[in-house]
Order: C-alpha cells, then structure tokens, then sequence
C-alpha cells in the first residue's frame, strides 16, 4: 500500500499507521469496520459483537475499542438496544448565522425542546457582556437542539429583560431567536466574540441531550452586540462531538 496518495481527502496521515509500521490490533478491527459500515450505508444495523470478533478475527475486547472510537467519532449511533450505521456530521458555520438557518441548508429539520425560561437579578459575572447593571432583570432560556427530532446539543441563552421585554409571551420556543428578535424586535446582530474549546459534558447536561457522559463536546461561548455595536446576548452552546463539525472561511487580511 503506498501512503498517503491512496487515502481518502481528511484522512489521517498515513491512515494512522504508525511510522514503524506496527498496526494496533484494534484500530486494524477499526478499519475493517470502518469500511464495513461504507457498504452498509446509513441507518443500517451492525452486525453483532460475536459475529464481528469471528469475521475480523479479535478479541470482544479488542473489538469493543475499535467501535467505542467509532462512536466517539460518530461514524455509529446507539439506536434502542442495538447499533446502527450513522449519518454524515451536521456541518455549523461559525458566523452569526443561526442554528436553524445551518441546519436547514443542509436539508434537515431543526428543532428545539425549552428546558427552562427564568427571569433573576443579573449576575455581576455576565453583566458586562450583556450591556447589564449588576442585580437587573435578564432571561435566561436553556433549549435543547434538535435535528430531526435527534438531540444535537444544549443551548443556554442570557439577554436583558428591557431588551425583550416579552420573551415569556411573545417568543415560541421551538423557533428561531434571532428571526424573532429581528423580525418582531428590529433587533438585528452586527458582530460577536466567540470562543471554541472542546470538554466533556456534565451527568445533567448528558442527561439532557441524551449521550454518555464521557462523549466529547464542543462547547461554544458566544457575546454577541447588536448592529449598533451595543452588547445583546451571551450564548453557551453545547454540541455533540460526534454528531457536529464546525466550518469558517477564512481570507488573508490586507496589509
């Protein structure tokens, strides 16, 4: 096999084989698998763990690593008691656009399920961020987001009351928060700071968008101002690793 020419675009260099050539019993498993699942296509079962360990010849134990990466790369999902192939990564740009506009380019349907809409005294810690005083009404709306009806990820939202005033009535949920706020509001983003790491969801939030809680998340902070420059909303999205990519364009600054 000659590298890395025969390798598909993205994949790791040398298809991961170590440089002295030495192949993990496991990630060999892996890649047969891997290619297993190319063949079966989307939403088709895979085959049992004493059928895989005969056909690749591995240990149960040695086969349960090679599909726990699977899983965490999110080339499989859990469905009911069984495993089945799964779909491309929902691919999210990071710009201002919105959850529901990302993921309705890509031909899914987004959704969403309200956790809990609270008004309290601003924290000193998001004040700022927000355009708040210390101890002022803010909202607080926490959603879970939704693909299809598949839980995608947690989105926890800060904005001043006196700029929304009638959240609690006026916004459905289930829909866009940027469309309400521009078409309902007039309120309409101009620019946001935003922040990328990668951590491991908490038991609830787990719980919540329904994976382990050893599963990767991407974990987006965002402060977003408005097209007057003035501060709007802090936005604390949680996506599932497996199940989202994130994409920018990039273009060299003028000198």
């Amino acid at each position: 096999m000659d590298y890395p020419n025969d390798q598909k675009p993205g994949a790791p260099v040398r298809a991961g084989i170590p440089e002295h050539g030495r192949i993990p019993k496991y990630y060999a498993a892996k890649a047969e698998i891997a290619a297993l699942l190319d063949e079966l296509g989307e939403g088709e079962p895979l085959p049992t763990e004493r059928d895989l360990a005969l056909r690749f010849e591995v240990s149960r134990e040695t086969l349960r690593q090679a599909l726990r990466e699977l899983l965490l790369e999110g080339r499989l999902r859990r469905h009911g008691r069984g495993t089945v192939v799964a779909g491309p990564k929902l691919e999210q740009p990071l710009s201002l656009a919105s959850y529901t506009e990302g993921v309705r380019r890509q031909g899914r349907r987004p959704g969403r399920t309200l956790i809990g809409l609270d008004r309290f005294p601003c924290p000193p810690a998001i004040a700022a961020e927000i355009g708040a005083e210390a101890g002022e009404p803010v909202w607080h709306m926490e959603r879970v987001l939704l693909a299809d009806d598949e839980r995608m990820g947690l989105e926890s939202t800060y904005v001043r009351v006196a700029r929304v005033p009638r959240l609690d009535t006026e916004f459905d949920p289930d829909s866009s928060f940027y469309a309400y706020l521009g078409d309902r509001l007039g309120l309409f983003f101009g620019d946001a700071d935003e922040r990328l790491e990668t951590v491991l969801a908490t038991p609830r939030e787990a719980l919540l968008i329904g994976t382990p809680p050893a599963l990767p998340m991407l974990l987006i902070h965002r402060a977003s101002r408005d097209s007057e420059g003035r501060p709007l909303e802090r936005v604390r999205s949680l996506y599932r690793g497996d199940r989202f990519s994130f994409s920018a364009h990039l273009s060299r600054a003028a000198t």
